[in-house]
């Protein structure tokens, strides 16, 4: 395996969903899903989907002076991204090019930190279906790895459907049903092998 860590396969969860086990003490992840948008020898990067935050999106456009006539769009709420940079956006959305600092997250999902998404957002001309977050979950070299052989995560391959389509509070019992398995039956703690 040459110097590289054993611990770190970069990138085997990138397209993934991170879904916290039922004992999750951490009250920033506790029953929380998270998009991850970045995997790799240095660590990981995701947008929790499921966290309300205290500040709508007309609240934060005001904030940044982007004018927004639409009260449906000033009403949407914006998400608890994670505990990370509380003060930096992100906006989750279906693809659409041309933004100054966009990641495709798989082919139904990017995700854009430039500000010229939100302008396009307030004027009614942004993508077709979007979330915004505010902070991001940041895991070190080696951190989220340790984290799965503790059984602290399931993952889920990133799901277009459950980030657009279902409402927040159902986000992680919809995260949980991909995997074909019962909430019930989840447990605190798993065996190792």
């Amino acid at each position: 395996m040459g110097k590289k860590s054993q611990d770190v396969v970069s990138g085997y969860l990138q397209q993934q969903m991170l879904i916290a086990m039922p004992a999750m003490a951490d009250p920033n992840f506790s029953r929380s899903v998270t998009l991850l948008c970045q995997h790799n020898e240095e660590g990981a990067i995701g947008i929790t989907i499921n966290r309300q935050s205290g500040v709508t999106l007309g609240e934060l456009l005001f904030q940044l002076n982007i004018p927004c006539e639409s009260e449906k769009i000033a009403s949407m709420i914006v998400l608890e991204g994670g505990p990370v940079s509380p003060d930096h956006g992100f906006v989750l959305h279906t693809p659409v090019e041309g933004f100054d600092s966009s990641i495709e997250i798989n082919d139904d999902i990017m995700v854009t930190t430039s500000r010229d998404v939100l302008s396009a957002i307030a004027a009614g001309k942004g993508p077709q279906q979007f979330l915004v977050a505010l902070g991001y979950a940041g895991w070190g070299d080696g951190q989220l790895e340790s984290e799965m052989r503790q059984n602290a995560w399931l993952s889920v391959a990133a799901d277009k459907g459950i980030l657009f389509d279902s409402a927040l509070q159902n986000r992680w019992e919809k995260a949980v049903g991909k995997l074909g398995i019962n909430i019930n039956d989840l447990h605190g703690v798993g065996g190792h092998a």
